[in-house]
């Protein structure tokens, strides 16, 4: 099942879906780490690396977390169902708000919920929190895929005896 949701992802319908997510998730990542640093200051402060590294696994992320929304779509059209996973992108979304977002603003948001504590200071401009979004999001894929392997099926299209 899950190859048939990858053969979806080649159509137009999926293609362009795709691309509009990629272009919403690549303008949120990017006004994140702006919020957070601008790539200017990151390059005076730790050298080129570390924008080159940003921008590319905002890209990674972008391009994942498409995948996974289009990946969700496909399961609803395969199985009649959206999948838990689908929501995983959007989790990521959130964590890197919450961790890269300037610290004044995250202690006040924490601090009107009743949490009293957090980052203080991320090292490298947020970029280990950004490696622990893309596990979140790799870890929605591996969801993904056994929501769609798994999953059950209202229609049963190998057994016509066992179809109801």
């Amino acid at each position: 099942m899950y190859l048939e949701a990858l053969k979806l992802q080649k159509t137009k319908k999926y293609l362009i879906q795709g691309t509009l997510f990629f272009l919403l998730f690549m303008l949120i990542y990017t006004i994140v780490d702006s919020l957070n640093m601008s790539y200017g200051e990151m390059t005076n402060d730790f050298g080129l690396y570390l924008p080159i590294l940003n921008i590319f696994t905002n890209v990674l992320m972008a391009f994942l977390s498409a995948m996974l929304m289009n990946l969700s779509t496909a399961m609803v059209t395969l199985k009649g169902r959206e999948g838990v996973a689908s929501n995983v992108g959007f989790l990521s979304v959130l964590f890197g708000i919450l961790t890269y977002g300037c610290t004044g603003c995250v202690i006040a948001f924490f601090a009107s919920v009743g949490i009293a504590f957090s980052v203080i200071a991320l090292p490298l401009a947020g970029f280990p929190y950004k490696l622990i979004a893309v596990l979140l999001i790799l870890a929605g894929h591996l969801l993904m895929y056994r929501e769609i392997e798994h999953g059950k099926c209202k229609v049963h299209l190998d057994d016509p005896k066992t179809a109801k």
